[in-house]
């Protein structure tokens, strides 16, 4: 998500270089440029050339955003403020979301078996008083 933030950045027609978005990068993931590396920038600026998100320009070090880079960078940085963003920044819901359907599933199976093995352990202490 921060490599998608610091394109979002850089949606202008100077371009970028591996140095520069590096920058940007480890700044947005809050690591030391040292952390995020020279080969690991390079690393995902080629899986971006490859899916069509950048373009290196002819005989320089300079990438530019392609319209669908441009897009998938909106996007997701877009979705990722909204939605997964911190707590504080997320949009208030009206109402408490219901729990899914897996957790109340659970919910009422451990209930029934609780249920199951109370009644159990009730009827074994009718037994065993009544044989004493």
């Amino acid at each position: 998500m921060a490599l998608l933030g610091a394109l979002c950045i850089w949606l202008n027609s100077l371009g970028f270089t591996n140095r520069s978005l590096r920058a940007q990068v480890s700044q947005l993931l809050g690591v030391p440029p040292e952390v995020y590396t020279r080969n690991h920038m390079s690393y995902d600026l080629a899986r971006l050339r490859r899916k069509g998100l950048i373009e290196r320009r002819p005989g320089t070090n300079t990438y530019d955003l392609t319209a669908d880079g441009q897009r998938v960078a909106l996007c997701y940085t877009k979705v990722h403020d909204r939605i997964l963003g911190p707590p504080h920044r997320r949009r208030p819901t009206t109402s408490p979301t219901p729990a899914p359907p897996s957790t109340r599933h659970h919910r009422q199976l451990h209930q029934r078996q609780t249920r199951t093995r109370r009644s159990q352990e009730s009827s074994l202490k009718l037994k065993t008083t009544a044989k004493h």
